[in-house]
């Protein structure tokens, strides 16, 4: 992903991704969307984590997780109206009119058997009036069709699919309230709201759609086990074979949300954990005269200027910032020779290295050695010191945990690369934490 620093700051439109997890064999193919409408977090968080958790052993899972990107970033329904009332007539001169026919174009591939759409939705649906929270008005805790059947289709039985689905997800639920339902919109006959819907241009054009609505009453972690659970309901009606790198249960979904989170700059010449960044990361040594170049290995991650920062964002969580220092780059140096508790390694430039005790950066002479956080009176060269945790003060140190540290490489003027120390304590696996005026050494949990 390429943006220039200056049209960040001018707050440059973010595009949705389209995440195609595949199998070797053919077979059918299920597209997901989350993000249309940008308050509705269970929605996208869902989607993103079947692009990070899941793979597919047979058929495909096409993801769209943030088709509202923008709106998700802004904690908006929609800072342009609600893009699910788009999808009818549309001017070209709507600020989405672009995206909105990329999703179409999407949708109408040749490829796709079944669109879902992942909603948050108010309440609980209930066939009968039982009271406020609880009636046919309200739209959590359903399964969306615009009418019962589609007749071009092979997946065009929309009542049995989605009844199928719904039993699927309650034999999996131990609290009869939090069942889901079906709901038919019957949108043919006159809904004019929900004509302009994703699902109906869909049903429009013989594709076979749905919608999942979990409960804004549950947290987004919760919300997020039901979209995870009515989407494996789906791949099973179609068949699809998939695997996921974690048991489908609330607290592991809670456990997973916005884990392992990872932005790399300039060809990888820096790596940054920002899961558990602090929330400012000062001096970052950015590119001079260059435009902001970035990868992510999630979906939901935006890095966006604002104010001569940058803002690293996890969909609509704020979650670090990265005051940078500008600098001419130096690509000479590829891997960087560090002695961590006294045996020699090699490292990767933008790599990280773990450590219990000490270290020792083994850089040629031609380069310059920056520990962050570590001083050493008429030193400017830290290149073949060692350094203890204890000499390095804590918070320079990138995470919360006061763990993690950066060490940086120069040439002359040059920024050459970025490598992080990561100190443990082997016995418990666990990142070592070290107070500031405190010579006791505490352990926190797992970074």
């Amino acid at each position: 992903m390429v943006f220039s620093f200056a049209q960040q700051l001018m707050a440059e439109p973010l595009h949705f991704s389209l995440h195609k997890i595949s199998s070797s064999s053919t077979g059918p193919t299920l597209l997901v969307i989350g993000g249309i409408q940008g308050d509705e977090p269970g929605g996208f968080t869902a989607a993103s984590m079947l692009v990070t958790n899941y793979k597919v052993k047979h058929g495909n899972l096409w993801v769209v997780p943030n088709l509202n990107f923008k709106s998700i970033i802004k904690r908006s329904r929609g800072i342009h109206g609600d893009m699910n009332r788009k999808f009818n007539v549309l001017s070209e001169k709507d600020p989405e009119y672009a995206e909105v026919q990329k999703i179409k174009k999407i949708m109408l591939n040749d490829n796709i058997d079944i669109v879902l759409n992942l909603h948050d939705g108010s309440g609980f649906y209930k066939k009968k009036y039982i009271n406020k929270m609880h009636n046919p008005n309200r739209w959590g805790q359903s399964i969306i069709i615009d009418q019962d059947k589609l007749n071009t289709s092979k997946y065009g039985d929309l009542s049995g699919i989605a009844s199928n689905v719904q039993q699927y997800i309650n034999k999996r639920l131990s609290n009869k309230s939090k069942y889901f339902y079906v709901k038919n919109t019957e949108t043919k006959k006159g809904d004019v709201e929900m004509e302009k819907s994703l699902t109906y241009f869909s049903i429009k054009n013989d594709r076979p759609a749905f919608a999942v609505e979990a409960s804004k009453s549950f947290l987004t972690h919760e919300r997020t086990f039901y979209h995870l659970l009515a989407v494996e309901g789906f791949m099973n009606e179609l068949g699809i074979q998939y695997q996921r790198d974690f048991d489908l249960t609330r607290n592991n979904v809670a456990q997973q949300i916005g884990n392992n989170l990872k932005i790399s700059l300039y060809d990888n010449r820096i790596n940054l954990d920002v899961e558990k960044a602090r929330r400012y990361l000062n001096y970052v040594p950015l590119k001079k005269h260059s435009s902001l170049q970035y990868k992510k290995n999630n979906p939901l991650i935006a890095v966006i200027g604002k104010n001569k920062t940058l803002r690293v964002r996890y969909g609509n969580r704020y979650v670090t910032s990265l005051n940078p220092q500008y600098f001419d780059y130096d690509y000479s140096l590829d891997k960087i020779n560090i002695q961590a508790d006294g045996k020699n390694q090699t490292v990767d430039i933008g790599g990280k290295i773990t450590v219990e005790k000490s270290f020792r950066v083994l850089a040629d002479d031609s380069y310059r050695v920056n520990i962050i956080g570590y001083a050493r009176r008429g030193v400017t060269n830290e290149n073949k010191i060692l350094v203890k945790r204890g000499q390095i003060k804590s918070r320079f140190s990138i995470d919360k945990e006061e763990s993690l540290f950066r060490v940086e490489l120069y040439k002359g003027k040059k920024f050459s690369g970025m490598v992080l120390v990561n100190f443990i304590d082997r016995n418990k696996n666990q990142p070592v934490s070290l107070k500031q005026g405190n010579s006791k050494v505490a352990f926190t949990s797992n970074l």
